[in-house]
């Protein structure tokens, strides 16, 4: 890549230095195991999620089409009620009380005509929140505006060694403390989810990018706000089976493969799913779109 092409694709961008870390943890859930020292190479990556702004320019001057916004073939979706198949995204609905937490259709709805522009569905609108994180993009969706802007989506260890920010091993991005000095540190659920959020952090649903304190890179809300894609593949090494905290537990023979998420959401919480935190991972179907799922891109030394 020319030098000057190259300035520019990365001008906004911030430099982490390869190294080796601890990838991974024992303390939390079984998937994220076991603790391994993993090699990286230095990398450029983007300071924020991508915005719903920036990805406003990607479909203007592409005319790109999502995935929530194309037909469905019934042939994927075999179990589905067929007056669902018709596009549209996930989007959650808080319960008016306690609900069981094994299932998560308690809280996720389908809805028609959901798309990243109408992320809540008819009605809603991101006008106004151009510096809120991109959210109800699929994978192949993350992938195609990362190629149109000359990046790529970031490996799961990429993803992991910057969100640490240069502290290795601390549950957190910011250490090891949940709330220091009682201060909310990302975008998350404070109260019981998924029918009492008590907003202690000012927000409910994703916030403005950079609302909170970076990491030790200079990085923003590496975790809560949104989950993020990775372009890895998932697996667990964990003979357990996995249940992942926003979508349905991993089972053999799924008809979509899933590629690891992290970073956890502005869903998050304690009583519920602990995965605001670098090790945390989870896999999702790459046909997947939700209002709580964004991306952001790297450029490899």
């Amino acid at each position: 890549m020319p030098t000057a092409e190259r300035r520019a694709r990365v001008q906004d961008m911030v430099w982490v230095e390869g190294g080796e870390f601890l990838m991974g943890s024992e303390a939390f859930y079984p998937e994220e195991g076991p603790v391994r020292r993993m090699e990286v190479g230095g990398f450029w990556i983007d300071p924020h999620p991508v915005t719903a702004g920036e990805f406003r320019r990607f479909v203007r001057e592409t005319g790109y089409v999502t995935l929530a916004e194309r037909p469905l073939d019934a042939a994927d979706y075999p179990d589905a009620d067929p007056n669902l198949l018709v596009p549209g995204s996930l989007v959650f609905r808080m319960t008016s009380g306690p609900v069981p937490l094994n299932d998560v259709r308690s809280w996720w709805e389908y809805v028609p005509s959901a798309f990243w522009k109408k992320p809540g569905g008819p009605g809603t609108t991101i006008n106004g929140r151009d510096r809120h994180p991109v959210v109800q993009v699929a994978y192949e969706d993350a992938e195609a505006y990362a190629s149109w802007s000359g990046k790529a989506l970031p490996t799961e260890a990429e993803w992991e060694y910057a969100a640490r920010g240069g502290i290795d091993g601390a549950a957190f991005a910011w250490g090891d403390e949940h709330f220091p000095n009682g201060k909310p540190m990302a975008n998350t659920w404070q109260g019981e989810f998924p029918w009492q959020n008590l907003k202690v952090d000012g927000f409910e649903g994703t916030s403005p990018v950079a609302s909170f304190p970076p990491n030790g890179y200079g990085l923003y809300d590496v975790t809560g706000n949104v989950w993020e894609w990775t372009s890895d593949w998932f697996r667990s090494d964990s003979s357990e089976e996995t249940s992942p905290c926003c979508a349905p537990p991993v089972r053999p023979g799924e008809r979509f493969p899933r590629k690891v998420i992290k970073g956890g959401s502005h869903l998050c919480a304690p009583n519920y799913c602990l995965r605001y935190r670098p090790a945390a991972r989870q896999g999702e179907t790459v046909d997947t779109s939700t209002g709580h799922i964004g991306f952001r891109c790297v450029v490899r030394g």
